[in-house]
């Protein structure tokens, strides 16, 4: 028995929730990140839950995560083919949203 429903159902488990999404967004928007900036890229987002939504998209094969050994340490993220081809079916979400924003806004 197949674990998703739908394609649709599958895409949420991989990249649902909150701050997923907008990791990913900033991700596709730049080569790539250090943690850093991405926390301040992502507004509101505490470290502890950027790590631990980093790890849980490197494990999924959205994100690599390079360690540059040098002192002090270097950690850049960014997309990896799988995660670019997701923030590529993500685009016309964001555009949606973008169109609709004040009308969202007014619902809230």
């Amino acid at each position: 028995m197949a674990k998703y429903t739908c394609g649709f159902d599958a895409a949420i488990a991989v990249m649902g929730g909150k701050w997923k999404g907008l990791i990913l967004f900033w991700l596709g928007e730049e080569e790539s990140l250090r943690f850093g900036q991405l926390r301040r890229a992502v507004a509101g987002i505490s470290e502890r839950m950027l790590t631990l939504q980093l790890r849980e998209l490197e494990a999924a094969g959205l994100v690599h995560r390079e360690v540059y050994e040098q002192v002090p340490p270097k950690v850049e993220y960014s997309l990896t083919d799988f995660g670019r081809s997701l923030v590529t079916a993500l685009m016309p979400l964001g555009e949606w949203g973008e169109e609709h924003q004040e009308r969202i806004e007014a619902l809230s």
